[in-house]
């Protein structure tokens, strides 16, 4: 048999959660290909490219799809339990779970969604369907990678330790072109109760000016308190600049107080910190590169 689409594997997926016990990724890929009666080799095959298993990939799409529909929950990394949500939708005896079911949900929309309007046009098929170009496919499929990408990152960084947040931060920020050394940009490490750090960190190489930093490896969401508290630490701290960086998110009002004293604060939510750990390669690889060609028309101008 053909190897298993994901959207054929997210009913089979939720159902074999609905014991509310906690599965892992792992296992479920032993039951479920033995479910879709699949032979050794299709278990076992991978993509042209030779790097990854197509069953495993797709079954991890699966997996990000239900999540991001907040139909199953990570409890950890790699270890999953359905949601009240994923119950109901069982009791609603569906035939198969697909993108258009999942439209339903708004953190599914809001996960699909571009995060840039594709500006070129397609082509309407029927009410239900329609056909993008090849470059717009190739685009929204990265973007979903990338979506994806970011939300294991911030499970991963919930997963670890306070220090190992503490380098993280550090990295990222060196990479961006703070701190200078890694010796200067050590010393905005401070106080660590709170699963957080806050100091100073030179905005450049020579110091010519300093940047107040708060990182906050938080789940509940910042709030304006909090914010206020950090313009007031601004002043104490002589510092006319500052980054709050945090791995959950802000409140409106948190970004209004934030916004009335201009460009001096920057907010980095966690969706942010994972894309510029994407950026500028922190905790991330390179898996694949596609070197797309297009026609050079110069070659083929005729001189007169």
């Amino acid at each position: 048999m053909a190897i298993p689409t994901y959207e054929d594997i997210m009913l089979p997926f939720l159902q074999h959660l609905s014991d509310g016990q906690v599965h892992t990724l792992k296992s479920l890929q032993e039951d479920l290909s033995d479910g879709f009666n699949m032979t050794e080799e299709e278990k076992n095959r991978l993509f042209p490219s030779g790097r990854q298993n197509m069953f495993y990939n797709r079954l991890g799409w699966a997996r990000t799809y239900l999540k991001k529909s907040l139909l199953i929950n990570a409890i950890i990394s790699g270890h999953f339990q359905i949601t009240q949500r994923g119950l109901d939708l069982l009791a609603a005896s569906p035939r198969k779970i697909t993108n258009k079911l999942l439209g339903q949900y708004s953190e599914f929309v809001e996960f699909k969604r571009p995060a840039k309007e594709a500006k070129t046009q397609t082509l309407q098929v029927d009410d239900d369907e329609t056909v993008s170009t090849p470059r717009e496919q190739m685009d929204e499929s990265y973007q979903a990678i990338q979506n994806a990408l970011a939300d294991d990152l911030l499970q991963k960084i919930a997963a670890n330790s306070p220090p190992f947040f503490e380098q993280l931060v550090l990295d990222v920020l060196l990479k961006m072109g703070y701190g200078g050394s890694r010796e200067d940009a050590a010393q905005v490490v401070g106080k660590t109760g709170d699963e957080g750090i806050d100091g100073i960190i030179k905005e450049d190489r020579l110091g010519l000016d300093v940047i107040y930093v708060q990182a906050k490896r938080w789940k509940n969401s910042v709030g304006s308190p909090d914010i206020q508290t950090f313009i007031g630490a601004l002043q104490l701290k002589n510092a006319q600049k500052g980054i709050f960086i945090t791995t959950s998110t802000f409140t409106q009002q948190a970004k209004d107080i934030a916004a009335r004293v201009g460009n001096r604060i920057v907010l980095i939510d966690g969706m942010m910190l994972a894309q510029l750990m994407i950026e500028f390669g922190v905790g991330v690889s390179s898996e694949m590169v596609y070197d797309m060609k297009r026609l050079d028309l110069d070659y083929f101008e005729v001189g007169e």
